[in-house]
């Protein structure tokens, strides 16, 4: 669902990266305000030093994990389509809503800045649509009270482990609103050559089949969590910092070692049916491009040649198509985790500095 830049007008993209720097800016602000230590969901507390860093190293893991997991196209039976996860439910799920959508601000802008996937001018559009809605919007609306129930009945003994039907139901909201919107910019923009009702009719039942998809992923990999580090969730919950107990270590490098073969192995089975975004286009157009003239677009397509260094996960000068896409899965996700920890190391240490210490 990344969009390119000839779907949006440059008026669109201009408000719509303003909006989304916002939202970015917002959680920053959130995550500095967030206490240092918090209470845990047992009513016991999570020292600083250890919370921070085992948060910072899950944002890391975690955002690289999703880089790998969108590799991954899946075939949508008797369509003709694909589509992959957009991952902003689930990272929500294990870093909290803020957190979470620096997160995927990261996946987003290391796609669109080194592997030319999603526009350059389109990149306010795609965090709003893929991380904005779920991380800001669905998952405190919808997800979260939903695992606050079940932390209640964790406290008193009549659940043993959170389920994954908030994370479904939130996957099943996030991801069809997200294509919603696509269409929504795209009529902003006044792009006539995608009929509003035709395009909408076409993006929501496909994106309604991808997120069935993706909240399947979704629950496993909370279910996983759930059975074997709770507090990562509980953490997401408070806002709190997470423990590394010997547990979350082994969540992290479960999370850590699935991303890399995900992004270096799997991704070389992705399918090559065209995703639900570029399938709807096709369906309208006949292709799977739209066509985009102007300055502006030059520019940003300029730029974005000059520093994708792998364009669509591949060698720029391959022989063979496909040649390179291990080595983009793994740098990918390899570089994912430096920026995603990065972030998180940067905005935890300001915090951790303007709180007192923890006698």
């Amino acid at each position: 669902m990344h969009m390119a830049d000839a779907l949006i007008s440059p008026v669109v993209g201009g408000v719509m990266w303003a909006v989304s720097a916002g939202a970015v800016a917002y959680s920053v602000a959130s995550v500095k305000k967030t206490g240092v230590e918090q209470e845990t969901a047992e009513g016991g507390s999570v020292e600083s030093g250890g919370g921070l860093a085992g948060k910072v190293s899950l944002m890391a893991i975690a955002g690289a994990f999703v880089f790998a997991a969108q590799m991954i196209n899946f075939t949508i039976p008797g369509t003709g389509s694909s589509g992959h996860i957009g991952g902003g439910i689930l990272l929500a799920c294990l870093l909290g809503s803020s957190p979470a959508l620096l997160a995927i601000t990261s996946v987003l802008a290391v796609q669109a800045l080194f592997f030319a996937d999603g526009g350059l001018l389109a990149l306010g559009c795609n965090i709003f649509n893929m991380g904005v809605i779920p991380c800001l919007f669905v998952y405190p609306l919808v997800v979260k009270p939903l695992f606050q129930k079940q932390r209640k009945e964790r406290q008193g003994g009549a659940l043993k482990r959170f389920t994954p039907a908030g994370c479904v139901l939130g996957v099943m909201i996030a991801l069809p609103l997200g294509a919603f919107f696509v269409a929504l910019e795209t009529l902003a923009s006044g792009v006539t050559v995608l009929p509003f009702s035709t395009f909408i009719l076409l993006m929501l039942p496909i994106h309604l089949a991808i997120a069935a998809g993706e909240a399947v992923a979704t629950a496993l990999v909370i279910a996983f969590v759930a059975a074997n580090s709770p507090e990562i969730i509980e953490g997401a919950i408070s806002g709190a910092g997470v423990s590394k107990t010997g547990a979350f270590k082994r969540v992290v490098a479960v999370l850590g070692i699935c991303a890399l073969i995900t992004g270096g192995l799997l991704s070389l089975f992705a399918s090559s049916h065209p995703d639900g975004l570029e399938w709807s286009i096709e369906k309208i157009t006949g292709s799977t491009d739209v066509e985009a003239e102007g300055a502006v677009f030059e520019r940003a397509a300029a730029l974005q040649d000059a520093v994708a260094f792998m364009p669509d996960y591949d060698y720029r000068a391959a022989e063979e198509e496909g040649a390179g896409t291990t080595a983009a899965g793994i740098a990918g996700s390899l570089i994912t985790c430096v920026l995603a920890g990065a972030v998180g190391a940067v905005l935890y240490a300001v915090k951790k500095r303007g709180k007192p210490q923890v006698a």
